[in-house]
């Protein structure tokens, strides 16, 4: 039996912030080969699960309440309080942060599985040891504040660096393996 693993795919900071206050990812690498490179990755996976700050984030960009961010990915949004008048098939709201709903999910999901955004539901998978794999997209920028990589977690595990990948802007990929056995 193949158990798909959840792949934490995104922007950083050197610092460590996913964005700077409120919201802000205006100084990330916004174009060029890296940004090509991870939108050719994201046409893998045909499963995103985010929580819901992560989902609303959308709106900024153009995503519609209730419809997915990707046309091609079925969406698991973990929220207690998120509600749509109309929703897409492809959209769905996962009210209790259940980690059986986790596991079913990897068992399920066709393709390893992506997970959107971070902070505070990034850091439940991780103290729940559910994050397999974790992809960053290194900007040459230090933002200072912001929302952290793993929201207010404060595991510790060892990493094994799988690949590194620069690209232009300075935008610097690692791939890392998750060790929960090893702190």
């Amino acid at each position: 039996m193949i158990i798909n693993k959840i792949i934490y795919y995104v922007a950083i900071s050197i610092d460590g912030f996913i964005c700077g206050l409120n919201d802000d990812i205006s100084g990330f690498v916004g174009e060029g080969s890296g940004v090509t490179k991870y939108l050719s990755d994201l046409k893998e996976f045909e499963t995103t699960i985010m929580g819901k700050d992560t989902y609303e984030f959308g709106y900024a960009y153009g995503l519609k309440p209730g419809q997915p961010a990707y046309a091609h990915m079925q969406h698991y949004i973990f929220s207690k309080s998120l509600q749509f008048d109309t929703i897409s098939d492809q959209v769905h709201i996962i009210a209790d942060y259940s980690l059986g709903k986790i596991r079913e999910l990897k068992l399920n999901s066709t393709t390893d599985i992506y997970l959107c955004g971070g902070g505070i539901f990034a850091g439940w998978l991780f103290d729940n040891q559910l994050i397999d794999i974790i992809k960053v997209k290194i900007n040459p920028l230090v933002l200072g504040e912001g929302v952290r990589l793993f929201g207010e977690s404060k595991q510790g595990h060892q990493l094994e660096l799988n690949l590194t990948e620069a690209y232009d802007g300075g935008l610097v990929f690692n791939t890392y393996s998750v060790n929960y056995n090893m702190k």
